[in-house]
């Protein structure tokens, strides 16, 4: 919890409370549903919290602000993002039920009101959002094909309504498939490290796409 407080000072004790809460959540639902990685669940506040919540240092959602997060697992980045921007919508979308069930337990549990959850393919929803996020889902390409339709075309954020995306690695074969569908998509690609001091971010990075 502490890596937390230590890029993101300012946050209220009711938002204190929620993260630490996640803690014993997320432990005890991965005994009985593996959510998270065995061996990473030591590590939730580096690798899936703080990681998650890194979106909100490019952007502070507006009140209003519609999000889609779709192949959310157990609510990530969907769930901490919901907790540091009370006043925006999240939608949390996955194929898997099970692991819907445990985003919607654990978004019980902290008395979160501004989530939604779906359970199926993001290529059934029929609604438009400000944003898209997901955490190393799938391809850009694959993605972008997946979604294409369901960006709100007004923008009322600091950013252009778009992508949000948590990737790792070297995504210069991604960008270029991307460009080849549409060349007018401008892309952002920021590296973590700009942001967080520890090892695990030097190779992650967020996709801002529009």
């Amino acid at each position: 919890m502490d890596i937390i407080l230590k890029y993101f000072p300012k946050i209220t004790s009711k938002q204190i409370e929620q993260f630490k809460a996640l803690e014993s959540l997320y432990a005890d639902w991965n005994a009985k549903i593996n959510v998270i990685s065995r061996k990473d669940i030591d590590y939730l506040y580096e690798k899936h919290v703080l990681h998650s919540i890194s979106i909100a240092k490019f952007i502070s959602f507006s009140k209003g602000t519609k999000v889609l997060d779709f192949g959310t697992g157990g609510g990530l980045p969907g769930i901490p993002l919901a907790i540091l921007f009370p006043e925006a919508k999240f939608t949390l979308c996955d194929s898997v039920e099970k692991k819907i069930l445990v985003a919607e337990s654990i978004s019980q549990s902290l008395g979160l009101m501004n989530i939604d959850f779906v359970v199926g393919r993001v290529e059934d929803l029929n609604e438009k959002f400000d944003f898209i996020t997901s955490r190393a889902v799938s391809s850009l390409e694959k993605i972008y094909r997946w979604t294409q339709d369901y960006l709100e075309a007004n923008s009322f954020n600091s950013k252009i309504n778009g992508y949000l995306l948590l990737k790792g690695g070297i995504l210069n074969e991604e960008i270029s498939d991307l460009k080849k569908i549409n060349r007018k998509l401008l892309f952002d690609e920021i590296g973590l490290d700009k942001w967080f001091d520890e090892e695990y971010f030097n190779t992650k990075k967020l996709i801002y796409i529009h």
